[in-house]
């Protein structure tokens, strides 16, 4: 069996840092691990060919030489997702689908021609779907109630990727999350109790990383990192020793809830095995709205005090902010923007409240009647909210764009930055020094030149650059990549303003004729 493996394209997102992968010569952040992850778990007799839309197109060569094409996708990669189904099925291939967004919306893929749906976690239903096949099956559904013990999961095929194109490489330790976040869907796809690999298991795969030549930063794209600290931390122990006795190849970021803090011991042990930053669900400030959603972990302690913790440790946050909560008293941007300001956050995602399906939100809204025409959810940042609100749409977005657009003001972006690292905890470990690439040294070039000469950034970038310099010299090359990412949000934050802004013309045009009646909670 030939199997070509496709990845949707993703449209521009907060995660997609065209203009930082540019200046590196690179063209994605993070490469398809659920897709290499289902080519190790299938029959290795199998042959594979794998295509990262995100890089290339598919050739006709490739959609020639194929048996079954099998794809994978999230809520965002939808359109594309759709379009190559619709492909495939012009050539009279068999068609194969899996992933977050089919698990959610199944119904979707199969208006379009799709003729395997693999659903759920692979560990369980790609083992029904390859007996299927073989019995000579053409079409069906695969699904699974329990989930999967994730320490028979097989080293993901990173062979099968084209290297050079990706500035980070991913591996999961963990999957579910402990937490009840009426939003999140991470609890409904992989459940509630986080099942992890074991520590030797995530060594072999850093030690596949090792040997294809990969040197670069890897994000561990655990949901939450630290639902099970007792797992963890014997991961960490054991990477510690790892990372020592390989001279530190990797840099490691992840996601974790904000009770990260709570754990002095934990945070060290990142630290120790060099993780540099950390992903946080803030959400919002108005602790109501926490309540609300039932994010109760993010109320048990100052989130203020909690971040300065996290960053003394040595680890960078990033932040994820939400607007438009039930509720919500107006002002919420402006809340978000100060409290970014106060912690020194230096990058945040922001975006409008979606409703995912089957998550408790959802379900919450759809017997509220709130729902509205276009159901399936959307988690980039350039889209309108999917249900009524219980303050005016038109209130919110305006908001939402004027907090984005302020968060990454270049000036404002560069003080954040800027005060960040001051506090930012020193690196407990230290690789070999190496001399920069030229690749590195053109890209530092063009950062000197746009920030510290062309615009009126110039003088911030050379205050705060020396300033480092002087008070905090051992996270200087850290820093100046935040600088670097300054290059994507000058750029994304337009795309934001813009999209947002025709969309709620286009909205508040439909309205006119018919008002909803406003909704109290």
């Amino acid at each position: 069996m030939r199997v070509l493996l496709i990845y949707p394209v993703f449209p521009p997102t907060f995660w997609s840092y065209e203009k930082i992968l540019e200046l590196v010569n690179r063209k994605v952040l993070l490469p398809p691990l659920g897709l290499i992850t289902v080519a190790a778990i299938l029959p290795q007799e199998w042959e594979f060919k794998l295509v990262d839309r995100n890089i290339r197109a598919v050739t006709e060569a490739e959609w020639e030489w194929a048996d079954l094409v099998l794809m994978s996708a999230m809520i965002v990669q939808k359109d594309d997702l759709l379009d190559q189904i619709k492909e495939a099925k012009k050539r009279d291939k068999l068609v194969a689908v899996g992933g977050p967004y089919p698990t959610s919306v199944p119904e979707e893929v199969q208006d379009v021609g799709a003729d395997f749906l693999i659903l759920d976690e692979g560990e369980i239903t790609l083992p029904m779907f390859v007996e299927a096949v073989n019995n000579g099956a053409t079409s069906g559904t695969f699904r699974a109630e329990e989930k999967p013990d994730v320490t028979t999961t097989p080293v993901p095929r990173y062979d099968l990727l084209e290297l050079d194109q990706y500035d980070s490489m991913s591996v999961q330790f963990s999957r579910g999350c402990p937490f009840q976040c009426e939003f999140c869907d991470i609890i409904v796809l992989y459940g509630r109790k986080p099942r992890t690999k074991t520590p030797e298991q995530l060594l072999k795969e850093l030690d596949c990383l090792y040997e294809l030549g990969w040197r670069r930063s890897i994000f561990m794209v655990d949901d939450n990192f630290i639902g099970n600290k007792r797992n963890v931390k014997l991961l960490l122990k054991a990477l510690k020793e790892w990372q020592r006795e390989h001279q530190y190849p990797f840099r490691f970021n992840t996601e974790a809830s904000v009770d990260l803090a709570d754990d002095p011991e934990l945070m060290d042990l990142m630290v120790e095995c060099f993780f540099d930053a950390v992903f946080l669900g803030i959400e919002t400030p108005d602790e109501e709205s926490l309540q609300l959603t039932k994010k109760f972990q993010n109320t048990r302690s100052s989130l203020a005090e909690s971040i300065d913790k996290i960053i003394q440790a040595g680890l960078r946050p990033m932040a994820g902010f939400i607007i438009g909560f039930d509720g919500e008293k107006k002002g919420a941007g402006d809340r978000i923007i100060k409290f970014a300001e106060l912690t020194a956050i230096p990058t945040t995602t922001f975006a409008m409240l979606q409703a995912l399906p089957n998550t408790a939100l959802w379900h919450r809204l759809e017997a509220e009647g709130r729902l509205r025409a276009k159901k399936d959810g959307n988690i980039n940042q350039t889209t309108l909210m999917n249900f009524i609100p219980t303050r005016p749409l038109e209130d919110i977005a305006n908001e939402y764009v004027h907090a984005f657009w302020q968060l990454y003001d270049p000036h404002l972006y560069l003080d954040r930055i800027y005060r960040c690292f001051l506090k930012l905890g020193a690196p407990k470990c230290h690789p070999p020094a190496k001399l920069p690439s030229l690749v590195d040294l053109k890209a530092l070039a063009i950062v000197i030149w746009r920030q510290g000469i062309k615009r009126n950034t110039r003088w911030r970038f050379w205050h705060h650059l020396f300033g480092i310099l002087r008070h905090n010299p051992a996270v200087f090359e850290h820093y100046l990549t935040l600088c670097a990412h300054n290059e994507h949000f000058l750029e994304y934050r337009q795309i934001v303003k813009d999209s947002i802004e025709t969309q709620l013309t286009e909205f508040l045009e439909q309205e006119e004729t018919s008002t909803p009646t406003p909704v109290t909670v």
